[in-house]
């Protein structure tokens, strides 16, 4: 039993560093832009499709998700110069309509370009074994592996954003976005720079998860929920706030699929766990967002008010 809630642990990591990976560029562009981009997902779904792609074209695994997120954010880049700076000024709701237009046409180009039916991106042979990690667990390396780069993403994150000057101008663009501007920041470069790098993570993201989810259609509007759900618990704009909610997200969805049935047999009839079960895991991090809401409002470490 150790040993499989130990897996499941790992199970949990992997899915949040994933979320961790998508929701920090979405909570980036809100929190420096004040935009609210629904077609994040979409961006997600296009590299997995471009990895796809680039894996047939090269061969090599690790080019693969470089270009499959270089390819993103070029995307990215043409769509806030082309069409999101034009929503700056507008409201939230023509943020939301026009984004949610950009899902309608991904989808369709996507399923115009690939077809309709699943895809599967292979793991490298050397990437498909197991290890065996203490305890006697048997773990994919690949699964590991998505944990490593997650992890060296964040801190690489982390280092960008308080280290360098560009990561200044975005944490001041964040919190006083007429100051900024006022000293003489090119507000339109900064906007474009956030934009484009949050694609570049939701690329990287879908690359990433490509391997062990089928590529296919529409695949990025149910991980633009649960991301949706780690910014509003971590925080809106907080990237902190967003680590640690993925990391709580991944663990409770993961643990509640795998265990929550079980508990419930404790208690129940076999039937009534069997059935409930699986409905109530689903819910169990929307009921996470609420309680948390609930008591902290502005999430677990919202970042400074905007003046």
């Amino acid at each position: 039993m150790t040993a499989l809630i130990l897996e499941q642990v790992l199970n949990g990591l992997q899915l949040g560093v994933l979320l961790f990976l998508i929701a920090a560029g979405l909570t980036l562009i809100f929190g420096v832009m004040d935009f609210i981009n629904l077609s994040h997902g979409s961006l997600f779904m296009l590299g997995a499709y471009l990895a796809v792609l680039f894996q047939g074209l090269t061969g090599s695994f690790f080019l693969t998700v470089l270009l499959a997120g270089l390819g993103v954010c070029v995307v990215g880049l043409l769509c806030e110069l082309l069409l999101v700076r034009r929503l700056y000024d507008r409201s939230h709701l023509d943020h939301v309509l026009v984004t949610y237009g950009l899902i309608l046409v991904a989808n369709e180009a996507v399923s115009i370009i690939w077809g309709s039916s699943p895809l599967f991106s292979g793991i490298p042979p050397e990437l498909s074994k197991l290890v065996t990690l203490p305890l006697g667990i048997s773990y994919p390396v690949y699964r590991l592996l998505v944990i490593a780069v997650g992890i060296a993403v964040a801190a690489l994150l982390f280092w960008l954003v308080k280290e360098t000057r560009v990561g200044m101008r975005v944490r001041a663009g964040a919190t006083n976005r007429t100051i900024v501007a006022v000293m003489g920041v090119n507000i339109s470069l900064l906007f474009t720079l956030v934009f484009a790098f949050g694609a570049f993570l939701a690329g990287l993201a879908g690359a990433l998860a490509g391997p062990i989810l089928s590529v296919q259609p529409g695949m990025g509007e149910t991980v633009l929920i649960l991301s949706f759900v780690v910014v509003v618990i971590g925080g809106l704009g907080s990237i902190k706030g967003a680590l640690l909610a993925a990391v709580l997200v991944g663990l409770i969805d993961t643990m509640g699929r795998a265990f929550l049935r079980d508990f419930l047999s404790a208690f129940f009839s076999p039937r009534v766990a069997s059935e409930a079960g699986p409905a109530l895991a689903s819910m169990l991090v929307y009921i996470l967002m609420v309680l948390i809401l609930f008591f902290r409002p502005e999430g677990l470490l919202p970042m400074q008010k905007r003046s």
